[in-house]
């Protein structure tokens, strides 16, 4: 068994293929492939090779909301329980062990056993839980949009100028999703070309709450290719001396009236289980759960340090 990054873009997607067969209700393309990997700031992509045939495939990536890369190993349903996974684990670890990184993070869907079941013979241990919900955009009828006093919710497409306060809000709201306590984001210029630029990310699907001139929080989808009629909501962050006002409702009412007007059947996003408020304020909305991952943390392969 060969284990070696792809060559080229025809490579390349037979790993999305392979993703796609392990995720067939999540699918992407090629080109929402290399956007994900655009915002990363440092990623490494492993195809497996048996005898010719491409059996498999991983990427490993370092983004703000671990200290520790993160690790994706797909192998194709016919080909497991063949050490294709362990081969590809190994390829990863290399990978990190060569930047100094002694663990990584990783999530399997909580209805994989199988999954579940190689990360512990890997040594990994559970961090958390999220729950995976969608709302059925063809049978709601868009929410009314009932800002605060004082708050005006619009676009950063009208606004483009409030990039460095949509930052302000990432840096308090990410650290206080629960589990992601130790989220680092390094600069404005990093944070600006990697969450926020990508060929997913559109200025005229975030939305921004403002308090006169001041952006005290912000909504935004991610779009994919794959998907055309459904969007993912990404984050809903709110500064912290402006919580508990009704902002939060306000950004995700805006953002399903919008995909209301343009088009879209769906909604999906993830809720990690102790974050009470987020929770709550989605089942109000009509969201329903329909999967679930666990989050997980384990030592690199021994035998790729």
């Amino acid at each position: 068994m060969e284990i070696r990054p792809p060559r080229g873009p025809e490579e390349l997607a037979h790993i999305v293929a392979i993703r796609n067969a392990v995720y067939p209700d999540d699918p992407v393309t090629a080109g929402d492939f290399v956007a994900w990997g655009e915002q990363a700031r440092e990623k490494h992509d492993l195809l497996a090779a048996d005898d010719g045939a491409f059996v498999g495939g991983a990427r490993i990536y370092r983004g703000p909301e671990r200290p520790n890369p993160w690790a994706h190993i797909w192998v194709a349903p016919e080909q497991r329980r063949r050490g294709v996974g362990s081969a590809l684990f190994g390829g990863l670890s290399q990978w990190a062990s060569d930047r100094g990184d002694a663990e990584l993070e990783a999530w399997v869907l909580e209805d994989e056993p199988s999954g579940i079941g190689f990360a512990q013979q890997h040594g990994f241990r559970e961090t958390g839980r999220e729950r995976e919900l969608a709302l059925d955009l063809t049978a709601t009828d868009p929410p009314d949009v009932q800002a605060p006093e004082g708050i005006e919710i619009i676009t950063w497409a009208e606004r483009p100028e409030l990039a460095r306060g949509l930052f302000e809000v990432a840096r308090e709201a990410i650290p206080d999703v629960p589990g992601e306590g130790d989220a680092d984001l390094d600069s404005f210029e990093d944070w600006l070309a990697h969450d926020m630029q990508s060929a997913g990310d559109k200025p005229e699907a975030t939305f921004v709450a403002l308090a006169g001139d001041e952006a005290v929080g912000y909504s935004k989808f991610a779009l994919t290719e794959a998907q055309p009629t459904v969007a993912h909501h990404d984050i809903t962050g709110v500064k912290r001396a402006w919580r508990k006002r009704g902002i939060a409702r306000a950004l995700k009412a805006t953002q399903i009236r919008w995909a209301h007007e343009h088009g879209y059947e769906q909604l999906r996003t993830r809720n990690e289980d102790r974050n009470a408020p987020i929770r709550r304020l989605n089942e109000e909305f009509g969201y329903t759960p329909f999967s679930g991952r666990i989050y997980l943390r384990g030592p690199v392969s021994s035998a790729g340090s």
